[in-house]
């Protein structure tokens, strides 16, 4: 076998570890030189004389550009963010959230954890970490809790 067809293999090879890669760890671009070297590597071993010839690096860019970008749009398109959720203090009245850190009255030193949010918390009486309470004032960044 030919130097030019044992590259061909070894590119064959990489590549389809690369797109392995890629398929376990989506979003890390080995899909573009995965691609690029198995098709590349098939091209070298049909037409050996490619490979030390200045082909080689124009055949590579040409398929590594329009994969890229194809890859680019691709990734853009299924990883489209979400507006982001916003939290409108008003809209915390009535909800159930668990003490963090201990809340005193005219104080908003205590910490209150409502869903995946913690947020300054006070109350008409003094309420200990870990006691379930529910929202019945909000101004601000912070809220006024009473015990469940």
């Amino acid at each position: 076998m030919e130097i030019e067809q044992t590259l061909a293999l070894i590119f064959i090879i990489a590549g389809a570890i690369f797109l392995i890669i890629e398929a376990f760890s989506p979003g890390v671009f080995m899909l573009i030189p995965g691609t690029v070297l198995v098709i590349l590597g098939i091209i070298v071993y049909v037409w050996p004389d490619v490979l030390f010839s200045i082909w080689s690096p124009i055949i590579a860019l040409a398929i590594a550009i329009p994969l890229t970008l194809g890859t680019i749009r691709l990734y853009q398109f299924l990883g489209s963010p979400e507006p982001p959720t916003t939290t409108v203090t008003e809209s915390l009245v009535g909800r159930e959230g668990t003490v963090t850190v201990r809340t005193t009255p005219d104080n908003i030193v205590g910490k209150v954890r409502i869903d995946s949010d913690t947020w300054s918390a006070t109350s008409e009486e003094p309420i200990d970490a870990g006691t379930e309470v529910v929202v019945v004032r909000s101004q601000g960044v912070h809220v006024t809790v009473k015990r469940r």
